[in-house]
């Protein structure tokens, strides 16, 4: 019974967290431009890049975190790794550098 009632109380925690991260609309994008609320994708991009020189984008995806937008980019370096740098999208500034497991 105690391995059910985990099984739930994880179900429930992974689901709620899920909850707190959405990706945005594209249809939300042109306004989060224009306001500001969101630097421009080529300079959050360059920002991305200079964490890994000779990078390339895999990916990229813009999330709402808890109220806060996160821009996330998906690199592949020169070696061929595979590294995840996520980016304050109205600041540019870099919250996360990690390699991809």
């Amino acid at each position: 019974m105690k391995n059910l009632t985990a099984l739930f109380a994880a179900t429930a925690l992974t689901l709620t967290a899920g909850l707190a991260q959405a990706d945005v609309r594209p249809d939300q994008i042109p306004s989060l431009l224009q306001s500001g609320a969101v630097k421009p994708f080529e300079q959050l991009n360059k920002a991305a890049l200079a964490q890994h020189a000779g990078a390339t984008i895999h990916d990229t995806e813009l999330d709402d975190e808890a109220g806060r937008l996160i821009y996330e980019v998906d690199l592949i370096d020169t070696a061929g790794k595979k590294w995840d740098v996520k980016l304050d999208a109205k600041t540019g500034d870099v919250l996360e550098n990690k390699q991809d497991t």
